[in-house]
This record gives structure tokens, sequence and C-alpha cells, in this order.
């Protein structure tokens, strides 16, 4: 069963502000009233407020719709409690429809205009105004309250998403709120990972506010957030009776000048699980390539870097080319012998680059088997695509026929069928040459064990951020291979508590 597929697992599912819509509306239809759902969001965002802060002075800002009718429902609770709280409208009372109107009345205090002098004098600042539908950049005097609150540096709460943001995307076309804590509620939406959205919500917390997971269904969304139990019963682990052939033989195709990120990604590879890996690398590279590998074997390609005697052995199920491979017209048809033996490909760095001058002819060789891991320089030379990063990544794959992993500290995983997954645990400090051939590694690895590609993809994702986590500072590529096994015990141990939870 392929749970990304055909079993997604719902708790880590990402809605954008229109599926989010629907999933208000279907809740409604099944009887859960929009006063009560309201009720519940403000008490979320109070709950939250109260275990993060201390009493203090604070203004809440208010907009028209939904996500001000939860701002009343908040400072009606924080009054309550015995808060001093201030409450400011963006636009006419009258305007105010449905639940949103009953909030304010309910909240029965004072209702300022909204202009940018309203944070003033406030301890916190709890931004209520638009939500995550957001159609253009704020402009004139929204746009000079949003620079007012920035500029006051006091702590901001954002409702569902901080205005100015896209919950979509995770851009934001002008000036934007950066709050230090984020209330949204049901399920998480793209623009609270992807940046810069992530690093404007600031801390994220999502609320349960009483929508039925049954209305996921319908809505059929295709987009989550990478997660061991999305691919976790997939992962290929050792068993009891396993040889090293069973367990997959990588074959890295190196160059002969930058040396060591093949080295990089060999390692990570064999520490990820393949049974065997070879590097294949001109004659001029072979002595000190089988000098500093051991567990690794290193073999000599003819002169002219032809392939032909490496894929002669068919055990060699998983073919990794690009890391330290060079741009040269060799490397190009290296690259498409390799995609001609239809074995699972992962296509990395300069394997990438080489065709940055045509890549139609890159592009119309891939098949399913292959994964690309570009990042934004090394796709914007493949692809000409504009728009957001998760659009940009789903139109690439789909394009090429190809897993893409887009890379950054929101990278994007995805799939020719549409499938989208947004990884969000990669520390800044894998913003370092060299970690990106051990994940190309890392992906190998994992397709020589018999891992599906999109499921792999994410599994080598989300383990390379975790054990450039548990290193911490100071790391260095060439730490991460070291530190796969822990990462791997840690996913061991989530594992067999999944298990256990199934069974109990």
């Amino acid at each position: 069963m392929n749970p990304l597929s055909e079993a997604p697992c719902d708790a880590h599912v990402l809605l954008d502000p229109a599926q989010m819509a629907r999933a208000d509306r279907a809740a409604i239809a099944s009887g859960v009233t929009g006063v009560r759902l309201m009720a519940a969001a403000g008490a979320a965002v109070a709950r939250a407020i109260r275990e993060r802060w201390s009493p203090r002075p604070t203004v809440i800002l208010c907009g028209p719709g939904n996500n001000g009718g939860d701002g009343f429902i908040v400072a009606h609770l924080l009054r309550a409690a015995g808060w001093s709280v201030r409450v400011a409208l963006w636009g006419n009372r009258a305007d105010l429809r449905c639940d949103a109107a009953r909030a304010a009345q309910e909240w029965g205090g004072p209702i300022e205009t909204a202009d940018a002098k309203s944070p003033q004098g406030a301890a916190l600042i709890i931004d209520g105004l638009l939500g995550a539908g957001l159609s253009r950049a704020p402009a004139g005097a929204l746009q000079a309250l949003i620079q007012a609150i920035n500029a006051t540096g006091v702590p901001v709460c954002a409702i569902d998403v901080p205005t100015g943001l896209d919950g979509a995307t995770g851009q934001s076309p002008g000036a934007a709120i950066q709050a230090d804590l984020t209330v949204t509620f049901f399920r998480r939406k793209p623009g609270h990972l992807l940046l810069p959205g992530r690093l404007l919500c600031g801390e994220l917390r999502c609320a349960d506010i009483g929508i039925p997971a049954s209305v996921l269904g319908p809505i059929a969304s295709q987009t989550w957030i990478n997660d061991p139990d999305l691919w976790q019963s997939l992962f290929p682990w050792p068993r009891t009776g396993d040889h090293k052939y069973r367990r997959g033989h990588v074959l890295v195709v190196g160059g002969g000048v930058m040396l060591g990120a093949s080295r990089l990604a060999c390692l990570a590879a064999a520490r990820i699980g393949a049974g065997l890996v070879t590097l294949a690398v001109p004659p001029s590279a072979w002595a000190i390539q089988a000098g500093a590998l051991t567990s690794v074997m290193v073999e000599s390609l003819p002169n002219d870097g032809g392939l032909a005697d490496a894929l002669t052995d068919a055990r060699r199920n998983v073919l990794l080319i690009g890391p330290g491979l060079g741009r040269s017209p060799v490397a190009q048809r290296q690259v498409l012998d390799l995609l001609a033996s239809g074995r699972p490909c992962v296509l990395d760095a300069d394997a990438l680059s080489a065709f940055g001058d045509r890549p139609d002819t890159l592009l119309d060789r891939l098949h399913a088997q292959c994964v690309l891991t570009p990042h934004e320089g090394e796709f914007a030379r493949l692809f000409s695509l504009d728009g957001d990063k998760l659009r940009r990544a789903r139109a690439a794959a789909q394009r090429s026929g190809a897993v893409i992993v887009l890379k950054g500290a929101d990278t994007v995983i995805a799939a020719p069928d549409g499938r989208c997954v947004i990884n969000d645990n990669a520390p800044p400090t894998l913003a370092t040459a060299g970690a990106g051939d051990v994940l190309a590694g890392c992906i190998a690895g994992l397709l020589a064990g018999g891992m599906p590609v999109f499921e792999a993809a994410c599994a080598a994702v989300w383990l390379h951020g975790l054990a450039a986590d548990r290193l911490g500072w100071g790391l260095l590529a060439e730490d991460l291979p070291g530190a796969l096994p822990g990462a791997l015990e840690s996913l061991a141990r989530l594992d067999e508590h999944r298990m256990d939870s199934t069974h109990g």
C-alpha cells in the first residue's frame, strides 16, 4: 500500500485557504454551526495567548470578516480573565455580517477605528485583520497600519495567518505583519510552512475547533507536511535473512576533480541502508578515491567515460550521478546512458547543470523512476516556470515525469501525479557545501532497498534534516553520514511506537 496515494494520514494534510473555506462549509452543512466554530476558534486563540503571556495592555485589531469575528471573541474572553483590552476595527461595523456581527455584539465594549495609531500603548497586539485570504498587497492606510505594528517591537499574535501573508503560497506581496505566535485551526496551510511565511508566523499552533475529519475526503488535498506517518510503513528496514544484494546495490558515477562530493554521496547511501555501493570514476581519480574509501568499492571507467561495463551487472539496481561530476559533454552522455538503462536514477548537482543550455534533452529522457534534486539555481536553469515554490515544483514534476526535490529550508517534494510534501525539519546548519550530495546519497540508498520513489525522497529529506538537527552547531557535510545511524534509531523508535499503538 502507498500511504501517500491510497491512505493519506489526515493529520498531516495541508489545506490552502480555498480548501479551508470548503472545510468550514462542509462542517456547517454537517450540523456544526458557524457560531460554534467561531467561539471555538476565539477560545483557542485566547487560551494560547494566556499560556504564553501574562496579562498586559492588549489591542485586538479586527477585520470585517470571520477573522475579525474571532478577534471579538478573543477580546471578550481576555477581558473576562481580567486583561486590559482595547478593540479596533478595520472597516465599518455596519459591514460585519452574521457570525462576526454577533461576536462584535457579544464583546459589547468600545470599538475604535483601526489606523496606524492603534498599536500605541499596547504591550501585546492581536492581529485579526485579514486572515489567510489575501487577494492583493496591502496598500495605503492598511500598509501604514502593518508597518506601525511591526515598528512597535511588542509581541504579536496572529489569528490564522499574519495579515499580508498569502496562506496558499507563503509569499507576502507587500507589507506583512511579523508575528511571534500564530494560531490556526483544523489543519495548517502551505503558507505556514513555505518561506517567508514560516518566519512571519513565529511559533505556530493548530487548534481543533470541532470540524470533523470526514470533511477532508471530498476536498482531496494532495499536499502534506513531511512526517514519518506518511511513509514509515514502506521504509526498507533490514530483515533477518537479508543479504547485501537484497538490500540493494547503488552505482555512483563520479567525476575527476571535486572528489569529495561523490564520496559523501556514497557514504550516505551506505549509511542509510544500501547493501553495496560502488563508485565509478575516471582513471585519474581512481587511486585517490580507492585510498579514501573502505566500505565503498571503487572502479575505474574507460578513458572515454563509457558506462557499458559498469551497467552490465543488473544487481546494481539504483544509479546516482551528479555530485562532483563536472559539466562536460562526457558528463551529459553519462547521464543519458544511465537514464536509458531504465533503472531508478537520482540526478543531482552537475547532472542537472550540465543540461542548462538544452534542458529538454534531459527532461525528455526522464522516466517515472527518476528523482531530481535541484536547488533554486539549478531548477531555474532546467525549468522556465513562474509562481510560488509549491506550484513550480508540481509543474516541474508533471513536465519531467520525475519526482522533484526542490531543495531549501522549505524543501518541496513533488510527484508527477500532483502529490506534494513540504518539509519543515531542516535546521539552518544544513546550508553548507556538500549537504546536498549527502541527501542525494540518502535517496539512492532508500531506493536501493526497494522503497517507492516518492516516498524514498520524502523519507530521505526528513532523515537528512533530523541528522543535521542532532549534530547541532558547527555541522560539516562530512558529519552527516555518521549522524544517520542516530537518526535511523530515532525513526525506529517512532516505528515501534506506531506499531504498539496499532496493536494496543
